[in-house]
């Protein structure tokens, strides 16, 4: 220990004041020498001139000197102790500082050397036996090894991780001594400790030492080079610490922090439980199965206690409650992750797990309590339920050693177990493990059952809302119309978007998609209401602007009944703010007339694949007032396609009122002029290129293509309002239904035509307009200037009049009044098989 560099002398020993001052120059030979250095060395000054320092150093530090000497040309300065022969020959050891002096540019390099006495230093006396005793019995493990990482020294304390004594180490490398340890990785660092002479320090290394073979171990490591005087590399010096303990601990943290940011971030049970699963393995467990009861897989409640009765059915049948009978208990398997790719003869996802009622899992499932086994004897798989029953085992056959079961629960109900296994790691799990598990299963608990209460709320919601929407298409020869609903996401909840068509009188055919605010049951059943609403003013035949007006006044009225006091709900059926397109085509003569209230970006595509979007006025969202409704009316060419849709169909790209109107119709533009074979996969594959699979909004598409009626279906005439003209309409009609082969229909037609003839005739003034419409069904319509409509009436045996409508009535499917501009239109439906009664 006859060195110590410049962080281990203390600065104040050379100060000007304390210090002697030798001047050296380019050769090291003394050219200046001060009383300070004669009093501290014995030399007279004309003794110490001129002489060569070497000659006034003991031998040791004097063969040093030369690689001293090339330190200084290196780093311009030198610190550290060397011995002085004092003139009567004892040596002094002495603290010295070499700084150049200063000189002129172009003259030899000299050296000023501040010597202090280290005598007056506390702990200089220390002897380098006293050093070595100090480092030998230090409680942190220490260690050198040379050059090529063979130990060459190391203390008592390092035994204490295995590997023998000390001096059995020596000439041995550390892979030779802890074959537990990853070796190459940590003589990875010492070479680059040795290469580039940095400290290296509170490196982390975790793996198995001879000491704790079944355990993994965590240890802080240092490591440094150590050089000789002309710093050439001996070795690296290295010190161990075991954190184990402390490794854990951050651990455990770190997995706490992993369960509060990856658990619970979707409402789906089985998704959630498979998060659980995924969590624990590696960082806890080799194998972890999560099981869950069915009804809660389902959104169902939890049973709570044990179902009596056998459990015979099929492995991948229902399970009865908790307790499937006296033999076997069946769960779902909802998770399972393993270090191993496959677990062979264990339970799949979806899979029943059958243990026997017996079993630790059972225990933990019906008493609530967590089970922990460090060794287990018997197997895991002796848990499971007689084979012969069908289907795989809950558990893998040997091979786990430990095992951990903690029951789900949440809000005093339990939901399943979850069960951790240990088989590569060999380290048995402790208690410490055990409220852990308790710990981020407790987390997932509550998450699991947020998950089945939504999954309940949604289902019940989507069974409402299928029931609501359209099960098919109705048919029609007005429009083909392909639809596609998605609904909204499972955080987002169902929505109350709706679409319906509705056939019309005059083979017409109306198309309505529409929005309510808000999701879950409320919204469904406030779409129900209001599709309900539009069907019953389309029956009545009423002009798009007129339906929006009695819808906005249906909404308002429902907004009315909340009780005072109350904000009306966002979600619920008197909400205000829904949303609706309505819109008639009719096929005779291809003209559109539509409305919207609040809803908007319908389109053309014409049969070249142009793209247009009609200037449609928006009207007020239904309920929240504002000015009337206005219609725009449009011709449609055969093979045109109309596309209306709802607000979520471009809602990826953000809220209504935070995107670019013209942008919305470019992007809507570019998909829509994408041609595909048939109309249903057309719609299908706008959905796909503009809406993702969970998308943030319910989406509704109606895409529906033009037809023309021909015109050898259709036959209208004008007569005056004169009573000799209903033998002509009678002739006339006959006439044409027999053309086009309707001989069955002949004479109810000419009843029906000759009855509402005659009450046009009797109460209005001016020609009269009878049109014959074939299609799927037959329509008659007679056309008048007057505005008053007849009444169905039932007369008694004994009235002589009133019997016309009546007869109308029976002879046909249905009748009914449609207003135009300038009159009536009295019109009747009767199927092309023949009269009914």
């Amino acid at each position: 220990m006859s060195t110590s560099e410049e962080n281990g002398v203390p600065p104040r020993r050379f100060d000007v004041a304390d210090a002697a001052v030798v001047l050296l120059d380019a050769h090291a030979a003394v050219s200046g020498w001060t009383a300070d250095a004669e009093r501290l060395f014995g030399h007279r000054s004309a003794e110490a001139v001129g002489r060569p320092v070497a000659d006034l150093l003991m031998p040791e530090d004097a063969a040093r000197l030369p690689g001293l000497a090339r330190r200084c040309v290196r780093d311009g300065r030198w610190t550290g102790l060397l011995a002085v022969r004092h003139r009567d020959g004892h040596p002094v050891v002495a603290t010295v500082r070499v700084l150049p002096a200063v000189e002129a540019a172009d003259g030899p390099p000299r050296w000023v050397a501040l010597a202090a006495d280290t005598a007056g230093t506390p702990g200089w006396g220390m002897s380098r036996g006293v050093l070595e005793r100090m480092a030998a019995h230090s409680p942190i493990g220490i260690a050198i090894v040379d050059t090529d990482l063979r130990f060459v020294w190391s203390n008592a304390a390092l035994e204490q991780f295995g590997g023998g004594p000390g001096h059995e180490r020596i000439g041995k490398r550390l892979g030779d001594i802890q074959p537990g340890l990853d070796a190459a990785a940590l003589e990875g660092v010492m070479r680059q400790v040795l290469e580039s002479g940095e400290t290296v320090a509170g490196y982390e290394h975790v793996g198995t030492v001879r000491s704790a073979p079944h355990r993994e171990t965590a240890h802080a490591m240092s490591f440094t080079r150590l050089d000789d005087d002309q710093g050439t590399p001996l070795g690296v010096y290295y010190t161990v610490v075991d954190v184990t303990e402390r490794y854990r601990a951050r651990e455990r943290l770190t997995l706490l922090d992993r369960a509060g940011k990856s658990l619970g971030r979707t409402l789906d049970v089985a998704r959630t439980a498979q998060e659980l699963a995924d969590l624990a393995v590696p960082g806890l467990a080799d194998l972890v199965t999560v099981d869950l009861l069915e009804t809660v897989l389902e959104g169902g409640e939890p049973t709570p206690g044990p179902a009596p009765g056998p459990a015979d059915g099929p492995a991948d049948g229902p399970a009865d409650g908790p307790l499937g009978g006296p033999d076997a208990v069946p769960l779902r398997r909802a998770g399972h992750r393993s270090v191993d790719a496959q677990e062979p003869g264990s339970a799949g996802i979806g899979q029943v797990a059958r243990y026997r009622a017996d079993s630790p899992p059972i225990a933990a499932l019906t008493g609530g309590g967590s089970w922990i086994g460090e060794r287990l004897d018997p197997p895991a798989g002796a848990w499971t339920a007689d084979p012969s029953r069908g289907g795989p085992a809950a558990l893998p056959g040997p091979g786990p050693h430990t095992a951990m079961i903690v029951p789900v629960r949440a809000r005093g109900t339990t939901l399943g177990i979850t069960t951790f296994f240990r088989s590569r790691r060999k380290e048995p799990f402790d208690h410490d493990d055990l409220g852990l598990a308790e710990e981020f299963v407790a987390r997932a608990a509550l998450c699991l059952d947020n998950a089945r209460r939504y999954t309940r709320e949604r289902d019940a919601a989507l069974v409402l809302q299928r029931h609501l929407l359209p099960h098919r298409l109705p048919e029609q020869d007005a429009m083909e119309v392909a639809a596609c609903y998605r609904p909204a996401d499972e955080l987002t909840g169902l929505g109350g978007d709706w679409f319906d068509v509705i056939p019309l009188s005059g083979a017409r055919v109306a198309l309505v998609v529409g929005d309510v605010v808000g999701h879950g049951i409320e919204a469904a059943a406030a779409m129900g209401r209001l599709r309900a609403a539009v069907q019953t003013l389309a029956d009545l035949d009423l002009p798009p602007e007129e339906v929006l007006a009695h819808l906005d006044d249906l909404v308002d009225r429902a907004g009315q009944e909340a009780a005072p006091g109350t904000a009306p709900r966002a979600d619920g059926v008197r909400a205000k703010g829904a949303s609706c397109l309505y819109a008639v085509y009719d096929p005779v003569g291809g003209r559109l007339s539509m409305a919207a209230a609040g809803h908007g970006l319908p389109a053309v595509v014409a049969p070249d694949g142009s793209v247009d979007f009609p200037d449609l006025p928006q009207g007020p969202e239904l309920g929240v007032g504002g000015p009337p409704f206005e219609s725009v009316e449009l011709r449609l060419a055969e093979d045109s396609v109309l596309t209306l849709g709802t607000d979520g169909l471009l809602a990826a790209e953000g809220p209504a009122d935070r995107r670019d109107a013209a942008a919305d119709r470019e992007r809507l533009r570019g998909v829509l002029e994408r041609q595909t074979s048939g109309l249903d996969d057309r719609c299908r594959a706008v959905v796909d290129a503009l809406v993702p699979a969970r998308p943030p909004d319910d989406v509704v598409l109606l895409m529906a293509r033009a037809r023309r009626l021909p015109a050898d279906r259709t036959v209208s005439w004008e007569l005056p309002a004169d009573p000799a003209s209903v033998a002509e309409v009678r002739k006339r009609t006959s006439r044409q239904l027999c053309e086009w082969g309707l001989d069955e229909l002949t004479f109810t037609t000419e009843l029906v035509v000759s009855e509402l003839f005659t009450n046009a005739i009797r109460h209005a003034d001016g020609p009269i307009r009878l049109r014959l419409i074939m299609s799927r069904t037959l329509f008659c319509e007679v056309w008048d200037a007057s505005p008053t409509a007849p009444h169905l009436r039932h007369p008694k045996t004994t009235d002589e009049g009133g019997r016309g409508l009546f007869l109308v009535s029976r002879c046909t499917q249905r009748w009914g009044t449609r207003y135009t501009q300038d009159g009536k239109i009295i019109w009747t439906e009767q199927s092309l098989a023949g009269p009914t009664f």
